[in-house]
């Protein structure tokens, strides 16, 4: 076991230091080591994993809800949801900073991008909030945590390809993603609020109170994107819909607020084509690569040599889930969310379920961790996201975003203390 694994190890820090793509890089890897350590003809086996991956019908969900979230990027999202959350935050501490977190969390439920989220949200609110006089780091940070959220909220993209690779139901780990990214949101708000309260420089002055008629104005811009959020999820959570179908109604949806919004064009139907096709083939790569290392690798004995030879040092269930989230941690410092899931499923699933954790549950834990990739220097996309929105440093925005960091610390502790928190829901509704 110890050949295999370190020529792997090897290979991919080799190949990924190169600049390697990662789908191409987990191909080779699994190329080489099947060809060193095995007598098989590698090129068959590839050439049908790679086709039965491509062909897998849970990942028709995939480019439905990518599509969904690029037409929506392409809408006025951002500017209503901005004019429509201001009117209910301008009495609470911290005003309109909890903006960026309530836009987010609402924008995440029909984006399931982490980017997309950030970006479509930040592009009005970092403007807007430094010109009315915000303090610049919590305007940074809140926007930098809260984009995490699309990682979290259903629909999103790393719980569906978390559930192709652990074969679990999707729908089940986009129910249990609910409570606890709404909890996040609650946490950022609450911080937000005694970040303003401890500074009192931190929040413009007052704001103007607005009259019943105004909030109900701001009400109505909420409104459909509020209606696209039931209707997605709750299709999936009462049954109507299966994820794929309520992921085709939500296409449906957000092609039927563009067109509300006049925006509904041949060249923006062009752009959101695209946007899907080059996600997608991105995404479709790195789990093709994903999945064939992961055979190679079963076919090699090194998932269940590792898993005995961890259960050999007897670690407590709860050591052994502190233990990965320090490993997930210190990978995301250099590693994208995504390719973390992908590179490392293989091994330390079973070791959880070995443990006797839920993998339902797992994902979820996963999920927060690797959020934290994407805020954590020197690669974390949300980082790049805000600086080209900004044009502030990355060392700047990483400072602003580390006590969001650590919430999310705080969840994944409270994710261990109290699972319920992702498995109560997904059983209620069974």
């Amino acid at each position: 076991m110890t050949g295999p694994l370190s020529l792997i190890s090897l290979l991919l820090a080799i190949f990924l230091a190169g600049g390697l793509w990662v789908g191409f890089a987990l191909m080779a890897v699994g190329i080489i080591s099947l060809e060193m350590f095995k007598t098989m003809r590698v090129d068959r086996f590839l050439a049908g994993d790679v086709w039965g991956t491509a062909t897998a019908l849970e990942l028709v969900t995939l480019p439905l809800f990518i599509l969904m979230g690029e037409i929506l990027f392409r809408t006025r999202l951002s500017e209503n949801l901005f004019s429509g959350l201001a009117p209910f935050v301008r009495r609470l501490p911290g005003r309109l900073l909890h903006v960026n977190i309530l836009g987010c969390t609402m924008f995440a439920a029909v984006s399931g991008s982490s980017a997309a989220t950030t970006a479509t949200v930040g592009r009005i609110t970092t403007a807007e909030l430094n010109a009315r006089g915000y303090d610049d780091g919590l305007v940074l940070g809140s926007l930098a945590g809260a984009g995490t959220i699309g990682f979290l909220i259903p629909p999103s993209i790393p719980l569906i390809v978390y559930g192709v690779l652990a074969e679990v139901s999707i729908l089940d780990l986009f129910i249990a993603g609910i409570l606890p990214g709404l909890l996040l949101a609650a946490m950022f708000m609450l911080y937000i609020g005694a970040a303003a309260l401890a500074q009192p420089g931190a929040a413009s002055s007052p704001e103007p109170s607005t009259s019943l008629a105004q909030k109900a104005s701001a009400l109505g811009k909420l409104l459909p994107t509020l209606m696209l959020i039931i209707l997605v999820i709750g299709s999936m959570y009462v049954g109507f819909a299966s994820v794929t179908e309520a992921a085709a109604i939500g296409v449906l949806g957000a092609s039927i607020l563009a067109a509300f919004e006049r925006q509904f064009n041949i060249r923006m139907i062009w752009n959101a084509l695209l946007g899907t096709v080059q996600t997608c083939s991105m995404i479709g790569l790195i789990i093709a690569g994903a999945l064939f290392l992961s055979k190679a690798m079963a076919r090699l004995g090194i998932p269940t040599e590792v898993a005995n030879a961890i259960q050999a040092l007897e670690l407590a269930p709860v050591t052994l889930i502190l233990l990965l989230m320090l490993f997930y941690l210190a990978l995301g410092c250099f590693l994208d969310g995504l390719s973390t899931i992908v590179m490392t499923l293989p091994v330390t699933l079973p070791l959880v379920v070995g443990a006797g954790f839920d993998p339902v549950w797992f994902g979820i834990f996963l999920i927060v961790t690797i959020e934290m990739a994407q805020i954590t220097p020197p690669i974390g996309f949300n980082l790049f996201v805000i600086k080209g929105l900004t044009g502030k440093s990355i060392a700047r925005i990483a400072r602003a975003a580390a006590p969001f960091c650590g919430i999310m610390i705080l969840l994944v502790l409270l994710l261990i203390g109290f699972p319920e928190l992702a498995t109560w829901l997904p059983q209620s509704a069974r």
